[in-house]
C-alpha cells in the first residue's frame, strides 16, 4: 500500500508496550508522530527514541503524541526500554508497536525490499488531528532522524493552517513567513497581517510570523 499526502493515515488495533492501541482512537484530536526503526537493541534507534522521550515536553506543547513501531515483540520491546533508559538518561514515554505481523508496516509501506526485505525502514508519518497524512520522511537505517526537524515541520504545519501563509527554506518558528500567492485582496491582507508585509517580488510577499 503507497500512502501519500493527504490520505487519511490507515486506521489498526496492534500490540504494544503500553497495551493494545487502536489508532484513531488513541489519537483522538491530537497530532501524531509515527516512526518505526528496523529492530529492537540497535544503537541509532535506541538515540532516537530516547531523544522522543526528552522531547515530551515540546510535543506536548503542540498537542502531538508520539508513538515507534518496530516488528519485535513487546517482550522485546520492555527490556529494549530498560536499556534506552538507562543508557539515555530518560524515561520512555510513549507506546511502541510489536509489529511482529507486519501488518502496520505493510499498511504504512515501511518495509523497502531492495534496502531489506525483513526488517523496516526509517520511516515517519506526521498525521493531523483529521487523521490526514501530513509529511513522510524516510531515512535509511544506518541515518538517524533529526528531531529538531520534526519539531519545525510540526510547527510550519500548524501555523499554515491557521494563516493564509507559507514558510520559507530554514524557516524557524518566530521567522518571517511567505504571503501565500492566492491572497490579494488589499483589504484582506491589512486585516491578516497587521504588522504589513516586503514585497520582494509580486509573487514573494514576507511578514512578521502572525501569533
Amino acid at each position: 500500500m503507497t500512502i501519500r499526502l493527504g490520505d487519511i493515515a490507515p486506521d489498526f488495533e496492534q500490540a504494544s508496550s503500553a497495551g493494545t492501541i487502536r489508532f484513531h482512537e488513541w489519537l483522538g484530536s491530537n497530532w501524531g508522530v509515527l516512526f518505526s526503526h528496523p529492530a529492537d537493541f540497535t544503537p541509532v534507534c535506541t538515540t532516537e527514541l530516547g531523544l522522543t522521550a526528552k522531547l515530551k515536553g515540546e510535543f506536548d506543547k503542540r498537542g502531538v503524541k508520539a508513538i515507534a513501531l518496530s516488528v519485535d515483540p513487546v517482550e522485546s520491546h520492555t527490556r529494549w526500554i530498560a536499556d534506552i533508559n538507562d543508557t539515555q538518561n530518560t524515561t520512555v514515554n510513549f507506546p511502541i508497536l510489536a509489529d511482529g505481523d507486519r501488518k502496520v508496516s505493510e499498511l504504512y509501506d515501511m518495509i523497502h525490499p531492495n534496502a531489506n526485505a525483513t526488517l523496516t525502514v526509517r520511516s515517519l508519518f506526521i498525521i493531523d488531528p483529521a487523521k490526514k497524512v501530513r509529511l513522510i520522511i524516510t531515512y535509511p537505517a544506518s541515518t538517524g532522524r533529526n528531531f529538531d526537524e520534526v519539531l519545525r515541520v510540526i510547527d510550519s504545519l500548524q501555523l499554515t493552517d491557521k494563516h493564509s501563509v507559507a514558510t520559507p527554506g530554514n524557516w524557524k518558528h518566530g521567522d518571517d513567513v511567505v504571503i501565500v500567492p492566492s491572497l490579494q485582496d488589499p483589504e484582506e491582507i491589512a486585516r491578516r497581517f497587521p504588522a504589513g508585509y516586503k514585497a520582494v517580488r509580486p509573487y514573494l510577499r514576507l511578514t512578521p510570523q502572525p501569533k
